[in-house]
């Protein structure tokens, strides 16, 4: 890992593997109801605070996705593989998740499958999926704008949270009680 890794336009970049995740994910979307996609990025309720912080955490996304198009992926090294299996990892997590999501019914919180174990398992995903190619191009500056980026949308999912409290009352609020809002923590 480097803290700044040179960065040149090449067919080897992290991009490849960015490009594969926005496939996966665009086919998704393509397929699902527009009811499901509309309530998948709906940001109805949210305070101003939160929108900010919403902005200022996809600053930094956009700082990472900027390293890691321009970043060379560090094929002959054991951190590919990790960032490889990370990837892949977090890729299977997010095609689970979204169709957990797709085929609940939107009169009810998701709760079922992947939503069982993580309130919130396409953000860990994600997290997933972006740590792994951090880590496949060798990059600690990529890594560093990553986490900037996940701490500032960890207000986006209190934002998220306080929404299906409303939306869904007393239910939701049971289920907050027995799923952690990450995986194993929080």
């Amino acid at each position: 890992m480097e803290l700044f890794p040179s960065l040149e336009v090449e067919w080897l970049n992290g991009w490849v593997l960015l490009a594969f995740e926005f496939l996966i994910q665009g086919s998704l979307l393509l397929i699902f109801p527009k009811e499901v996609v509309s309530r998948l990025f709906s940001r109805s309720g949210w305070s101003v605070k939160q929108r900010v912080f919403l902005i200022l955490g996809k600053v930094f996304s956009l700082a990472c996705l900027i390293l890691i198009i321009l970043t060379p992926l560090k094929i002959n090294s054991s951190a590919f593989i990790v960032g490889l299996i990370l990837y892949t990892i977090g890729l299977i997590g997010l095609v689970a998740a979204m169709l957990n999501f797709k085929d609940t019914p939107l009169s009810q919180p998701v709760t079922k499958g992947v939503y069982k174990r993580s309130r919130h398992p396409q953000i860990v995903s994600l997290f997933f999926i972006f740590l792994g190619i951090c880590v496949a191009i060798g990059s600690w500056a990529a890594l560093f704008t990553l986490v900037m980026s996940k701490l500032f949308q960890h207000f986006g999912i209190l934002a998220e949270e306080e929404v299906c409290l409303k939306r869904y009352g007393e239910s939701y609020r049971a289920y907050m009680e027995k799923v952690p809002r990450y995986f194993l923590f929080f």
